[in-house]
């Protein structure tokens, strides 16, 4: 079902809810929000602002305008004329379950209701909703407004036809919209991710190596070779023309070896205290947003590298820009 999309509301505008607000009003589209966070507002509204130029430089909608934000008073105005949902609250159960329940109570039955949870399963999520066929699970990286992944999943009362749907949206944003076929905690690129955060931890905890050590083997290494292909394919590659099954062959057996701890270790007061320092000395003084301003000027260099070879996030973003240039 394709259907036109012009209004989208954002339920909680932290660091991700801001995100989701930032890629719509790039694609055209007017957003609505609301939070109950003291000063949400002026938060938003600088975390959208902050985004704008590395957005600008990615190619606007011409329909674009930061003027298209609106702040609502209250959950049942901003879901007035809701066209599509997304909701961005706190990762706590009991506090998404309940706020999709009101969504879902203050807008119509037809209008898609997603949650930027990044591990939740949509069939808890779903469970007080009277419509529960329209509740999906669409989980976005931060920055939103950037990274094109998001990962599609509905609950067991969730039609496959809201999933569709949902995934079509994205799209229309800009996204890669990948679908998780089966309900599993953490989804996909989570459970990738934590798995190498809890090593990385063991590795700062046993004294092996400094956050800034870690950091470099994955900035300088892997980490390019993310951007353009993922672990399975680079090490299809890997194996030459004998391809995967030549790699697992000559590597398969050093699985066996001790080189990971898949538990995590115990976050005691030295072992954060060592992370946390780590880190502070890696920002070098740098704030929050001066940060934010540097991975973003680096990530859309690096998308619009892989833009004209058309692989990764750089075909993704040629698509859509494709798209604009038809609008």
């Amino acid at each position: 079902m394709t259907e036109r999309i012009e209004t989208f509301t954002v339920v909680g505008a932290g660091v991700i809810g801001a995100g989701w607000a930032a890629r719509a009003l790039a694609r055209g589209l007017d957003v609505v929000a609301w939070d109950v966070a003291p000063g949400w507002q002026r938060k938003l509204r600088t975390a959208v602002d902050n985004a704008w130029p590395a957005l600008t430089r990615l190619r606007l909608h011409p329909a674009a305008s930061t003027t298209r934000l609106h702040c609502a008073d209250s959950l049942e105005a901003a879901c007035q004329d809701a066209e599509f949902v997304q909701e961005s609250a706190p990762e706590r159960i009991e506090v998404k379950r309940g706020l999709l329940a009101r969504i879902d109570s203050v807008t119509d039955p037809g209008i898609l209701i997603a949650s930027s949870t990044s591990g939740l399963l949509p069939s808890d999520l779903q469970a007080d909703c009277q419509h529960p066929e329209r509740i999906v699970v669409g989980h976005p990286f931060n920055p939103v407004y950037l990274l094109p992944l998001v990962e599609v999943l509905g609950g067991t009362r969730t039609t496959p036809e809201s999933v569709e749907r949902t995934m079509t949206f994205y799209t229309g944003l800009g996204m890669h919209a990948l679908k998780v076929r089966k309900e599993i905690d953490g989804f996909l690129s989570d459970r990738l991710q934590e798995a190498l955060w809890r090593e990385a931890l063991h590795l700062v905890n046993d004294d092996i190596a400094t956050t800034e050590e870690l950091d470099a083997a994955i900035t300088y290494g892997p980490g390019l070779r993310w951007a353009v292909m993922g672990t399975c394919l680079a090490f299809h590659m890997a194996g030459g023309d004998g391809g995967m099954r030549r790699f697992l062959d000559q590597f398969g057996p050093t699985l066996k070896s001790p080189w990971t701890r898949l538990e995590a270790p115990e976050l005691s007061d030295e072992l954060i205290d060592t992370v946390a320092s780590g880190t502070e000395r890696q920002a070098e003084g740098r704030t929050a947003k001066e940060l934010q301003r540097l991975r973003d000027d680096c990530l859309v260099s690096i998308m619009e590298a892989l833009r004209s070879h058309r692989v990764g996030a750089g075909k993704t973003l040629a698509d859509h820009q494709a798209h604009l240039a038809t609008e």
